[in-house]
């Protein structure tokens, strides 16, 4: 039961992770700018503005690829959860959680494009440095890839 408990944590904090990384504003910055795979804040004065990203940095099909496996990865992690939760009460003893599992494989997977293809496309573009959302996103494919292998290596054992 407590690693059952541990593993739902696991992948909550992971769901949680995901999310940040997708939606907040710090995969790339500055001193005076902060890029998401969304938008672009910039610091005028002491006031941040919201501004459109500029597609001669950022290539609209990358970016594009970038938002839809970001977001994909957050989608199949929380069907991921749903789904383990659902066969924790429907698998019979002895059974694996392989589709929870390949659930998130897949989310692995998207998070692992998106956090690449960004990394190939806009890393030399413009000054300043990976930010927090980036790293996250790095951080979430590996907890990502350590639960989609627990999945599948897990086991419904009786109590």
């Amino acid at each position: 039961m407590l690693i059952l408990a541990g593993i739902v944590l696991l992948h909550i904090t992971t769901i949680i992770l995901l999310l940040v990384a997708t939606l907040d504003n710090a995969w790339w910055m500055t001193d005076k700018l902060s890029t998401d795979v969304w938008g672009r804040w910039v610091l005028q004065g002491n006031d941040w503005h919201y501004k459109e990203l500029n597609l001669a940095d950022y290539p609209e099909e990358y970016l594009q690829v970038v938002q839809a496996t970001s977001v994909l990865a957050c989608i199949f992690a929380i069907l991921a959860l749903f789904v383990f939760v659902a066969q924790l009460f429907t698998l019979g003893k002895g059974q694996r959680f392989t589709f929870s599992g390949i659930l998130q494989m897949l989310s692995c997977l998207c998070i692992m494009i998106a956090a690449s293809v960004y990394t190939s496309e806009f890393k030399f573009r413009q000054e300043g440095g990976f930010g927090h959302s980036y790293v996250l996103a790095w951080i979430s494919f590996v907890l990502t890839f350590i639960l989609a292998v627990t999945y599948i290596v897990l086991r419904k054992k009786s109590d």
